[in-house]
């Protein structure tokens, strides 16, 4: 733990890629911990942090419903500004995190100060209510991104996402029968959670390897 910043991999990677995390835990939940180790054990340098409402409940214990997306962009902003980190620099994080991330790629990636966006686990819609999508800013996006995403994610199937506009910047990556943790069934899936989250630390280095600066 580095100020507000946990970090896994090797500290002068090539690549740093800041993670936020999802609206109902922490930036040191199971998942987010075993997609860091992924990612860093592929050679990334990867940082995580948490917004305000977040690290508030480690003081108070109150789980007060998450702020909505927008307004937690400054925070994330801001963590990408006082971000130790040199070289190339890959903004996302899961569910909610990644949609903030979403929202600022754009300004950053014009601004050089961001090669890619990787969403893990993108809140297409909230779970049972498919037509309240959270998908205009994804039509005309430009950063280069990859969203990793379960096929039977309560908050955007395959099936589901099959019918969006997105724009052609975005690669998906579909994990067989993962949920919205990436996780697939143990009894039904012919994959394993370590399987899904070899192929996603796998995947995201192929992808940024094709990414510009």
């Amino acid at each position: 733990m580095s100020d507000n910043f946990l970090f896994d991999g090797p500290a002068h990677a090539e690549t740093t890629i800041l993670l936020a995390h999802g609206a109902g835990a922490p930036m040191d939940s199971a998942s987010m911990t075993a997609t860091a180790q992924a990612l860093a054990a592929a050679g990334f340098r990867v940082a995580r942090f948490e917004f305000a409402y977040m690290a508030a409940r480690r003081v108070s214990g109150e789980r007060k419903p998450s702020p909505k997306g927008e307004t937690l962009k400054p925070e994330y902003l801001e963590a990408v500004r006082t971000l130790p980190a040199s070289g190339r620099l890959i903004i996302g994080g899961k569910s909610l995190g990644g949609r903030v991330a979403s929202m600022i790629a754009d300004e950053l990636y014009s601004a050089g100060a961001i090669a890619g966006l990787l969403c893990l686990g993108y809140p297409f819609h909230p779970p049972a209510k498919p037509k309240q999508l959270r998908t205009a800013h994804l039509v005309d996006l430009k950063t280069p991104t990859l969203i990793c995403q379960g096929t039977r994610d309560e908050f955007g199937t395959r099936e589901d996402v099959a019918h969006y506009r997105l724009s052609p910047a975005i690669r998906m990556l579909w994990l067989e029968d993962g949920d919205h943790d990436l996780k697939p069934r143990k009894t039904i899936s012919d994959f394993s959670a370590s399987d899904h989250l070899q192929t996603l630390a796998q995947t995201v280095k192929e992808w940024s390897g094709s990414l510009a600066g």
